[in-house]
Order: C-alpha cells, then structure tokens, then sequence
C-alpha cells in the first residue's frame, strides 16, 4: 500500500475516533439526569470496556512481562488520568473552560517534541494547532464562563496533560524487533484505568436501579443498558482501538489535532439529539477547527535532516506499512 493510502487509513480512523469519543456526552447525560452521579456514569464505562477487552487482555498477556511500564502509563494517564482529572476540574470552573484547556493537548504534544525529543516542528503542524485550538475557543464559547479558580485550572490542565500521555504513549511499541500490538495496550490499559476509577468513584453506592429504567434522549425514552452500550462499545472500545491506531498511522501530532474535532462533534450531536441551541460563533469556530484538521494532516516530512514533527519518523530499513501490520 502507498504511504499516501497508509496516511489516508490513519486519517479516517482519527475521524472514526474523533466521532466515537464525541458521542459519549450525548449518550452520557441523558444517564446524569436520569440519577446517576457522573463519575459512575465514567466508571461504568471504562469498566463495560475492560471486561469487553479482557479476552484480549489474556492473549496478550505477555506484555506484562514485556512492557509494564507502558500499560501501567497508558492506563493512568491515558484512562483514568484523563477522566479524573477532567471531572475533577468540572466541579470548579465551567465546562467550556475545562474542555478548552484539555485540549490544549495537541500544542503541548507539539511542545514534547520540540523541546524533550528535540525534534523540528513542521509549520503545518504548528498552525493547525494554532487554528484548531482557536476554534475550540469558540465551539465551548469560552468567554460565556471565565471565572478563574487557580485549582480548576489546574485539574484540567492535569487533564490536558493526561491527554499528551494517550497520543505519546498511543506511538509507543510500533517498532522494533516485536513491535506491542495495540488493542493489548488497550486492552491492559483499561483494566488498569478501572481499577483505578473503581476507588476515585466508589460504585458501591451508585444508584444501579436507574440502568433498569429509561433516560430521556430529547424528548425520546431511550433504555438506558442500550445508552450504556453505546458508551462502552462505540464510546470506548471503538474510540480507543481506532485512535491508537491512527495514532501509529499519522503522528501523536497530526492526531492530537484531529482529535479537536471530537469537541465539534460533541457539540453538534448534542444539537441533533438532544436539542441543544448552536450559536453562529460555535459554527464558526467548527469550520476553523476543520480547517486547522485539515492543514495539520497535510503536513509533510522535511529534506532528509532528520525526522519531523508532524511526520511519521521510521528506523532503518523499515516502511510504515510493514511496522501497521506487524503492530495489527
């Protein structure tokens, strides 16, 4: 397959990601205003997708020999350390606020590289990332809720953080001798994210009647076991498999600012299912994020000066399409 083909595949993958995660805040709210605590409503879902991977779990189990250190990382940072710490962050400072400065994470992915791995910053990148992050702005209208509270902020850069964990960690393994396959990482990674939500959330007293009931989807009574379905199986498992492994496709660069769409998509199902009003200036700013998308994935590797951010750095006498099947 071409690198352009190869380049193509992760693409969707990141938007088939970028949709799967947008779409856990509509299935998810309906379960809130039904009873149950938010939290919960995280813990249920990393845990249905644990249980759902656990056979994968099993087959790959030596990994836990191989590569302890990357599933232990990969589920603190980039399962529960996300979920935790943006929550955390929603109880002192608005939404909008709180989602904005999560993802400021592809500029601090950007950051990573340039100043830790010290490697060049493709332009291309770097404007994407400007443009999709001043858009986002205007998705969550960040300018309704700018009450300062230092502790909020921080949480939620915790969060962003967090976020620079799942793309960096998500590139980890693809090459080598035995490269990690990643639905193993996913796998172990959400086991490890359970166990660790499983005492910041407490399930022990969540309001489990309420899974037996029905939740309003705008205006609509939806079950809710089939909303938590969708949160576990399309929210999660599917979110998770086709972001790491667009991931190992583009770059944690290109990737993180696909990822900005996420946000859009969130805003504008909500907009269709739910009824939630959609301003001009969010519209706006979905258009400005989509353009920032699209010029970050069109970013190209450099003259032979060593590897870009941006573009997808190899070893020796190894092509991409070898490393994706070897890691699938």
């Amino acid at each position: 397959m071409h690198a352009s083909q190869v380049r193509s595949a992760g693409l969707g993958l990141a938007l088939a990601s970028a949709f799967a995660f947008g779409g856990s805040g509509v299935a998810a709210k309906p379960l809130i205003e039904a009873g149950l605590d938010p939290l919960h409503v995280v813990w249920l879902r990393v845990t249905g997708a644990a249980l759902v991977m656990l056979p994968l779990a099993w087959r790959h189990r030596d990994l836990l020999r191989r590569r302890p250190a990357l599933l232990a990382g990969f589920g603190l940072l980039a399962v529960a350390g996300v979920q935790a710490f943006y929550f955390a962050a929603l109880s002192r400072i608005p939404v909008g606020v709180a989602l904005l400065i999560e993802y400021l994470a592809p500029a601090l992915v950007l950051g990573w590289v340039r100043f830790v791995q010290r490697r060049p910053v493709t332009r291309a990148a770097a404007l994407g990332v400007v443009l999709a992050v001043t858009g986002l702005a205007c998705v969550v209208e960040v300018w309704s809720g700018l009450g300062f509270d230092v502790l909020g902020l921080l949480l939620a850069l915790g969060a962003a953080c967090c976020q620079v964990g799942y793309f960096v960690l998500s590139d980890q393994g693809a090459d080598g001798e035995r490269p990690v396959d990643p639905l193993g990482v996913i796998a172990y990674g959400l086991l490890v994210g359970a166990a660790v939500l499983t005492v910041v959330a407490r399930p022990w007293g969540m309001e489990w009647g309420v899974l037996a009931g029905a939740a309003d989807l705008g205006g609509t009574a939806a079950p809710a076991w089939m909303l938590l379905g969708w949160i576990v199986l399309v929210a999660t498992v599917l979110a998770y498999v086709t972001g790491v492994v667009s991931v190992r496709r583009l770059s944690p660069q290109v990737a993180g600012v696909v990822a900005c769409l996420e946000a859009v998509i969130a805003t504008v199902l909500a907009w269709v299912l739910l009824g939630e009003h959609l301003s001009a200036p969010q519209i706006a700013g979905g258009t400005l994020v989509l353009v920032g998308a699209f010029i970050a994935q069109r970013s190209t590797p450099k003259a032979a000066s060593g590897p870009v951010a941006g573009s997808d750095p190899l070893p020796p006498g190894r092509d991409r399409l070898s490393t994706d099947r070897a890691a699938t």
